[in-house]
């Protein structure tokens, strides 16, 4: 569908997936071999909106960047653990490269977080997915694909009209700036990916990252950050939002072709509205739940449409 390689907003340590697989695939092969294609990437974005809801249950303790420093911070020892990276012999123009994608990953998980801590999210994934909608469609010559973008803004509009659920326009806001940043995350990864031989590049990417989020997530979360709970729930939205997710679509994609598991992830924004609701309580109206149900569509309809275009599944984060 888009040429994702996520960290949503979700979206941070998207890249562990690559790496994560590496490592799951020799401890169960048998396992992932026997599990539906279909389940897995169903369990794939389970995991990360799930993960993204048990972030939003710390925010209370550490603030969104709080959340996003620990997610950032277990993210990136767990890619250092596994992959071991090597910093020598790397050209300005890479460092560069890398620098440049590590502030766009930490910023689009900082707006993503701070919406979250604004609207609900199934209304902010809603939103945020316009990023890799628009990048899904830019440069096309069919006129069709214009009409997602229509669809989705149309989604959108209904999302931010659907008051009585914490809709603010700051909120709102933030969402589309996570999306904007998520649309150039994926340009700049697939930018890495050509630069960069293993996960050198990812590795010095998720640094910068952290590194941006620091004073942010100190500012938020302060001596909160150090408690076993926050440690700990952090660590389960670094695994649940990162190393799951990734290494389960990577499985599934060696199976099914990319426009199915396109078709399949546009079910991400109603989920997230699902994982909101059992996990926070979250209640949405029937405008809001027509707003999620337009972008799904519009989504369905650029995978439907855009089977020329591939998702890369190198890198995560959202």
């Amino acid at each position: 569908m888009f040429l994702i390689r996520r960290s949503h907003p979700h979206a941070c340590g998207a890249t562990i997936g690559a790496v994560a697989d590496e490592e799951t695939s020799g401890e169960e092969p048998g396992l992932l071999a026997r599990t539906p294609s279909g389940a897995l990437v169903l369990g794939a974005i389970a995991s990360v909106q799930f993960g993204s809801a048990i972030a939003a249950t710390i925010f209370d303790r550490v603030g969104p960047g709080g959340a996003v420093l620990l997610r950032l911070v277990w993210a990136s020892l767990i890619l250092l653990a596994l992959r071991r990276p090597r910093f020598r012999g790397l050209t300005a123009a890479e460092l560069r490269l890398a620098v440049v994608f590590g502030l766009v990953l930490g910023a689009m998980n900082l707006s993503f977080y701070e919406a979250l801590d604004r609207i609900p999210l199934g209304i902010a994934v809603s939103i945020e997915f316009i990023g890799p909608l628009a990048v899904a469609v830019i440069g096309s010559r069919r006129r069709l694909d214009a009409l997602w973008i229509v669809l989705a803004a149309a989604g959108i509009v209904a999302l931010t009209r659907s008051g009585g659920h914490g809709v603010d326009l700051p909120g709102v806001l933030l969402a589309l700036l996570a999306g904007a940043f998520w649309g150039s995350y994926i340009l700049l990864n697939a930018r890495l990916g050509q630069a960069f031989a293993g996960s050198t590049g990812l590795a010095l990417g998720m640094c910068v990252a952290g590194a941006l989020a620091i004073p942010v997530g100190v500012a938020d979360g302060g001596s909160h950050l150090l408690e076993p709970r926050s440690l700990a729930l952090g660590g389960a939205v670094g695994l649940l939002s990162s190393v799951i997710p990734y290494s389960l679509e990577l499985e599934a994609l060696r199976r099914i072709a990319t426009s199915v598991f396109g078709i399949l992830m546009s079910l991400e924004p109603a989920v997230a509205a699902l994982a909101g609701f059992l996990v926070l309580g979250e209640k949405l109206g029937v405008r809001a739940l027509l707003g999620i149900a337009l972008v799904v569509m519009a989504s369905l309809g650029a995978s439907l449409g855009g089977s020329r275009r591939t998702r890369d599944p190198a890198l995560l984060v959202q």
